[in-house]
């Protein structure tokens, strides 16, 4: 079985690398400049309390499952393996992070929208189109 490559990188050596390498050799623009930015500034309290819960969970002193409101947190290597439970304005959707998922966000990965599904009058249908004529 072959090993799966990011931009040409294995998962090992992807973790190695410090987070300003990683978002110039590896993110696209978008995320290279969230990274960059989150580097110079700090990053915001949420997203800070995230890579704590994860780095704690990857020790194994974090039992619970993690549960977020940060939808606009970018996939890193240091969270692939777990699963993390994301917000989608309803309820919390569980996301496993692969390594094919680095660099994308957490919101792409949980929907907050559902699917319309019509269906027949008097099935499924609203007030109005409940009415079934009479033939």
């Amino acid at each position: 079985m072959s090993e799966v490559r990011i931009r040409g990188y294995t998962l090992e050596e992807l973790e190695k690398m410090s987070l300003e390498e990683l978002a110039h050799k590896v993110l696209n623009a978008r995320a290279r400049r969230t990274i960059l930015r989150a580097l110079k500034k700090g990053w915001t309290p949420e997203k800070k309390k995230l890579l704590e819960k994860v780095k704690k969970f990857k020790e194994g002193k974090y039992k619970r499952p993690i549960r977020t409101h940060a939808r606009d947190m970018i996939i890193l290597p240091i969270m692939v393996g777990t699963t993390i439970h994301v917000y989608n304005g309803k309820e919390f959707v569980p996301v496993k992070i692969v390594p094919e998922m680095i660099g994308h966000y957490l919101g792409e990965f949980s929907l907050t929208r559902k699917k319309v599904e019509h269906g027949e009058p008097g099935l499924k249908a609203t007030r109005s189109t409940k009415h079934i004529g009479k033939k």
